[in-house]
Formats: structure tokens, C-alpha cells, sequence
């Protein structure tokens, strides 16, 4: 049940990104919604869940790198 639980905020972590208006604080907020969604994906051992989970949190970290650097 907690993996379940932990899988339903990454959720509503990444639902709640969409309609933040900052992009680093959209970042964040979807590495924190992937890594809820990882560790879920972790706990089902999805051979497809998890290297998604992987690529969405490298891209979200890529992201913050890229605006960082523009500054």
C-alpha cells in the first residue's frame, strides 16, 4: 500500500509541474514526481516503467543545467 501511495503523489507531483509557471521550480518538481514514480516503478521491478522513470528525471536535471547556464 505505501508504494501505491508513493506512486499516486509522484503523480499528482508531475500534474502539479504542468501548471507551475518558473521552469527550474517545474523541474524540481517533476524530479520529484519521477523519483515518487521510480521508486514505484522500482517496487513493481517494470522493465519499461523504469528506464522512463530514468530518462524523465536525467531530462528534467538537464533542463535546470541548461536555464542555470543561461544565467
Amino acid at each position: 500500500m505505501l508504494f501505491k501511495i508513493i506512486g499516486v503523489i509522484g503523480v499528482l507531483f508531475i500534474t502539479y509541474g504542468i501548471y507551475v509557471k518558473n521552469e527550474i521550480k517545474q523541474d524540481l518538481v517533476f524530479i520529484l514526481g519521477g523519483g515518487c514514480l521510480l521508486v514505484y516503478s522500482i517496487y513493481l521491478w517494470d522493465p519499461i516503467f523504469i528506464p522512463l522513470q530514468i530518462i524523465f528525471i536525467i531530462g528534467s536535471l538537464v533542463e535546470i543545467i541548461k536555464i542555470k547556464r543561461k544565467k
